[in-house]
This record gives C-alpha cells, structure tokens and sequence, in this order.
C-alpha cells in the first residue's frame, strides 16, 4: 500500500499514545478513520484532534475492550456499514505486566493475554474477511521489542509479545500464499513515550526482587521510553508503505533484535547481570529517600506530577515497550 488517501483505517488504542499518532497522522494522509479504546475520554479527545485537522475526514468511533470477541466483530460489522470499506487494521491495543512467574496471579495473567493476545486475534480475524474483499488491504500487529527478547519479572508479558509476533509472522506467509491484496506486519516497538508504565499492573512480589515499590518500578520502566509516539506512527506508517514483514522501531528496539540474533541464549546472562545491576541501585535508592524522611518523598512524587500529567490519556492500553 503506497498510500492513504481515500483509505478506511481501523486502529485500536486509539485514545492515547501511538494509537492515537496513528490516527492523526493518517487523517492527515487523507485516511478515514474507526477509532477504538476503552478509555472513551481518550477517544473523545483523539475525534476532536483529527476533525480539526481533517474536516473532511470521516471518522467513527466505538468504546471497545477489544478482549471481548463478539464485540469486536461487531465493531468490524459497523465500521464497513458506515464506512463502506476497509483497507487497514491497526491491532495496537495493549497492557503491561510486571510479576514473577510463582507469584502470578492466574487472574493477571488471564488479564493480559485476553488484551495483548486475543485482542490480536479478535482484531485479525474480525477484519480479515472485509480487508480481502476491499483488494488492498493491510493488518498491522504490534508485539513489543520483548517480542525478541525476554527479561526476568515480565513473563506474562514477554509471552505476549512472543505469541503476536509468532501469530503475525505466521498469518503474513498464508497471506503471501494467497496472493489475496491483503498483507501483515509485526511491529516491535522499543521504550515509546506514552501512560503504559503508569497504567501498567505491578505485582507484590516485585517489590523487594526488582523495585523497591510499585511506584519506583513504574518510574525505572518509564525512564527506558526515548522514542515519541509521533515518531513510532511515522516509522509504522513508512513500513506499511514498504510492505516490510517486521518493523522495528527505537535505537533499542534494534539493539534488543541483535543481541538476540547474535547472542540467542547468552544475552539471558546479560539480561540477569543487569537486572541485578538496577536492582540494587533502586533498593539503594529507596533506603536513602526513607532516610531522607516523608517531606522528600512526597516532594519526589510532586515533582514527578507533571510529567505524568503530559500524558494525561496515554494509557495507550496500546504500546510501549
């Protein structure tokens, strides 16, 4: 697909983050738009961007927890009744997870994979059918750079990531087979700036194995987001246009893909070694604020506010790292 212009996207995580990017970018490209998020303030917020920067868009929108199958294909079913068509699916929806693997919950776990996973699943084979009938169409699946690469307190999310880039890789050569108009990437994006560390679930028994709260752990994972929203949609949107299998988007996100390529069993050790690493250092940390007393704790929150605040939205339950 060499271009947008009179197209009809469908973009989950469209209330925030790289999910709204997405649609903002793409209704500049002249793209008509159906917006999905649970968060229906985000979503608002996402219409009222693209209607002022598009008018001549059309746009549609639809609350949607895209783990919930029925609803899904009925959001399918309603976007080629009031947009005629569909040409592009965005599958950016998404949630994070920190737990070690004995202390997780069987609900959290549950709790992730019927967002991160089967609201791919949903998302693809709700479309499918409507992408081939248009002739030109493109579904685009985001794993994660944890798709490549696994790390200690993030197996439910590194499972995943794993599994939508295996449900990807796999669907793009049937699709390739079939020679039908309809093609699929992987996206694998490294630290994007949006709400995910914020939103994201940390589990107790983190505290005092890699963070040294659940706060501190949010703020440690926050600090690895380098790369804007804006600019992971435009690397998305070139790797749609080039018809590219795998997009990889960040310095880290291409760092983590060749570690894991030269080094598939031993950058575990690496991984382990840093973990350790900053471990330490957040419980270090920790002790010096408890030291410092509560007035310096809760003046570090204050200046944290702000921050949070630009993001006021992002919880992207869309992507990240």
């Amino acid at each position: 697909m060499k271009h947008f212009d009179n197209k009809v996207a469908a973009i989950t995580g469209a209330g925030s983050g790289m999910g709204r990017s997405l649609a903002v970018q793409l209704a500049g490209a002249g793209c008509h738009l159906a917006l999905a998020d649970k968060n229906a303030p985000g979503l608002a917020e996402t219409e009222r961007i693209v209607r002022a920067l598009a008018p001549r868009v059309h746009v549609s929108m639809r609350v949607l927890d895209v783990s919930e199958r029925d609803a899904v294909f009925a959001w399918a079913d309603e976007t080629v009744r009031e947009h005629g068509r569909v040409n592009l699916v965005f599958n950016n929806a998404g949630v994070a997870l920190s737990s070690t693997i004995d202390g997780m919950s069987y609900s959290d776990l549950e709790w992730i994979v019927n967002i991160n996973f089967w609201g791919v699943v949903h998302g693809t084979k709700a479309f499918l059918p409507y992408l081939k009938a248009s002739g030109d169409g493109h579904i685009v699946n985001t794993s994660s750079v944890f798709g490549l690469f696994a790390q200690p307190g993030m197996s439910g999310y590194n499972a995943t990531k794993f599994a939508v880039r295996g449900f990807t890789e796999s669907l793009r050569q049937e699709l390739d087979m079939m020679k039908c108009g309809v093609s699929a990437t992987c996206v694998h994006p490294g630290g994007i700036r949006t709400n995910i560390a914020q939103s994201s679930r940390v589990a107790p028994n983190m505290v005092g194995f890699m963070v040294a709260s659940e706060q501190q752990g949010k703020d440690e994972f926050e600090k690895f987001f380098i790369t804007s929203a804006d600019d992971a949609a435009r690397t998305i949107l070139n790797g749609v246009r080039r018809n590219a299998r795998r997009v990889l988007i960040g310095r880290d996100a291409r760092m983590a893909d060749w570690l894991a390529r030269v080094l598939p069993a031993a950058y575990q050790a690496l991984v382990v070694l840093n973990a350790r690493r900053e471990a330490a250092k957040a419980r270090k940390r920790a002790r010096r604020e408890l030291a410092s007393g509560p007035a310096s704790a809760s003046g570090n929150a204050a200046a944290r506010e702000p921050a949070r605040n630009n993001n006021a939205g992002n919880s992207n339950q869309g992507e990240t790292a």
